[in-house]
């Protein structure tokens, strides 16, 4: 994950949930709704990155097992 996409979802995570608390404060349900939507969408990103970030690992991984399964063969 970048370290602008963090950044991003940080900061969408912490302004919905101050709008989540300034809703529930001022009873705004909408307002309040709306903070937890920002909330769970900062949170969804969050889980795609790591997705793809363990995906970029896990590639890493079998590209270097190639690697070193054809150096073994080759070498002999």
């Amino acid at each position: 994950m970048g370290i602008n996409d963090k950044i991003n979802n940080a900061a969408t995570e912490h302004l919905g949930a101050a709008k989540e608390g300034a809703g529930k404060l001022t009873g705004d349900s909408t307002l309040e709704r709306e903070g937890q939507q920002d909330q769970a969408q900062a949170k969804l990103q969050q889980a795609g990155e790591k997705v793809k970030d363990a995906a970029a690992d896990i590639t890493g991984n079998i590209k270097d097992a190639a690697r070193k399964l054809k150096g073994g063969f080759t070498d002999k």
